[in-house]
């Protein structure tokens, strides 16, 4: 009798209530939908040198004036002296907005001159080589900055020259030499992980367009100031007010 009566009373295990199980699973936020990583790129083949976009993408304080989504953008960091004796943006502050929400934010930044342009969010490392990045040796190996919208966000904008000869319209045995146009292939890459389920929500519409997106409206800024007399870009990296990246 007295066993079964300890056996009646024995406390018995519970199941955890629903309450505590929501609480995990908003701690846990890497399992909620929406929040986990993605990739996206887009590519363009511009008619112009490699080194005038480059000027234009390395131009990160401008970023809030043609980027969809940037509503401010200011380099805070600039890199040491490269072996050209220019300087490059090394960290810059972003505010990015969309549906009514404004989130400020750090990135840092690694230029490899006259090739790439990468901003690091979050928990984003690079993958570039520390020897392509020698000036910026203060900040390659910086810890991340967590911010409240991305728990890691990398954006590298890479060009190179497109060299295009037009057809001659002749047999292949045709060896006459035509000039290259001066074209170049502008390819953009985005991978980021947003840490609050909210924001994944709000840009679930746009966010698998927005590689595209972004690289049409840089399209649309280098036509701008690249093209005709009046362009305010020179080749020698310079613009009409007197501004110089890499400087």
């Amino acid at each position: 009798m007295s066993k079964l009566l300890l056996r009646t009373i024995r406390p018995q295990p519970t199941l955890p209530s629903f309450q505590s199980q929501a609480r995990r699973s908003f701690i846990h936020i890497p399992n909620l939908p929406g929040t986990e990583a993605q990739t996206l790129s887009a590519t363009r083949i511009l008619p112009y040198k490699s080194s005038s976009l480059y000027t234009l993408i390395a131009d990160v304080d401008s970023y809030s004036s043609f980027l969809p989504y940037c509503l401010d953008s200011k380099v805070t960091k600039w890199s040491a002296p490269d072996q050209n004796n220019k300087t490059w943006p090394s960290e810059a502050t972003l505010k990015v907005g969309w549906g009514g929400f404004e989130e400020t934010f750090t990135s840092r930044l690694f230029c490899v001159p006259g090739s790439i342009v990468e901003a690091l969010g979050g928990e984003a490392i690079t993958t570039l080589s520390k020897s392509d990045l020698a000036h910026h040796a203060a900040t390659y190996d910086s810890p991340a900055i967590s911010n409240n919208v991305f728990q890691s966000i990398s954006t590298r904008w890479r060009v190179k020259p497109f060299h295009y000869k037009p057809p001659t319209g002749q047999p292949q045995t045709d060896k006459a030499e035509h000039p290259a146009r001066d074209q170049t292939e502008v390819h953009l890459t985005l991978e980021f992980q947003f840490s609050n389920p909210i924001y994944a929500t709000l840009s679930k519409a746009v966010a698998p367009k927005v590689a595209g997106i972004m690289i049409e409206a840089f399209e649309v800024r280098a036509r701008k100031l690249l093209d005709g007399p009046g362009a305010a870009v020179h080749q020698d990296g310079t613009t009409s007010v007197g501004k110089k990246i890499g400087a």
